[in-house]
C-alpha cells in the first residue's frame, strides 16, 4: 500500500506574501499545481499545504460558510514532527524571521518538546519532537 498524502488547504490574504514565507521556511513550490489563485507547498514527500486565494477556497467550500480568520479564532491546529529538538527551534524561528508570529510558549516536557507560530494569515501550526523511547511507549 502506497503512503497516503495530506494536503491541507489554507486560505490566504496574500498568495505571493504566503509563498515567499514557506519558501523562506526551506519548503518548495510545486509549480505543476501553482497559478495566480494557488501554490502547492512541498513539506514533504507526503505533507502538501495548498495555499489558496479566499476566492478560490470560496469555490471549494459548502456554500453560505464563511471563511474563519485565523487571526481571530482558532479554525485548525497543524502539527509537523520533527528529527530533534533544535530541528524544532530551526523551523519556529525561522518562521518568525519570515513574517510569522509566536502562537504560544515553548513546551517542555522532557521526552516531548514543541514550538509553535502563525504564519502571515494567522494559521496556527506546531512542530514537536519526541524522544523515540516514549513513543514506543
Amino acid at each position: 500500500m502506497a503512503p497516503q498524502m495530506i494536503f491541507v488547504n489554507l486560505p490566504v490574504k496574500d498568495l505571493d506574501t504566503s509563498k515567499a514565507f514557506y519558501e523562506k521556511l526551506g519548503y518548495s513550490i510545486n509549480p505543476n499545481f501553482t497559478d495566480e489563485t494557488a501554490a502547492c507547498v512541498v513539506i514533504s514527500d507526503t505533507i502538501f499545504a495548498m495555499l489558496l486565494t479566499e476566492e478560490k477556497f470560496k469555490s471549494f467550500t459548502a456554500p453560505g460558510k464563511d471563511i474563519s480568520d485565523a487571526t481571530k479564532a482558532t479554525e485548525v491546529l497543524i502539527t509537523l514532527s520533527a528529527e530533534s529538538k533544535e530541528k524544532a527551534d530551526e523551523l519556529a524561528d525561522a518562521a518568525l524571521a519570515a513574517g510569522g508570529s509566536p502562537a504560544k510558549e515553548p513546551m517542555d516536557m522532557g521526552f516531548m518538546y514543541g514550538r509553535s507560530f502563525a504564519d502571515p494569515d494567522g494559521h496556527h501550526w506546531e512542530v514537536f519532537w519526541m524522544d523515540p523511547k516514549a513513543a514506543q511507549g
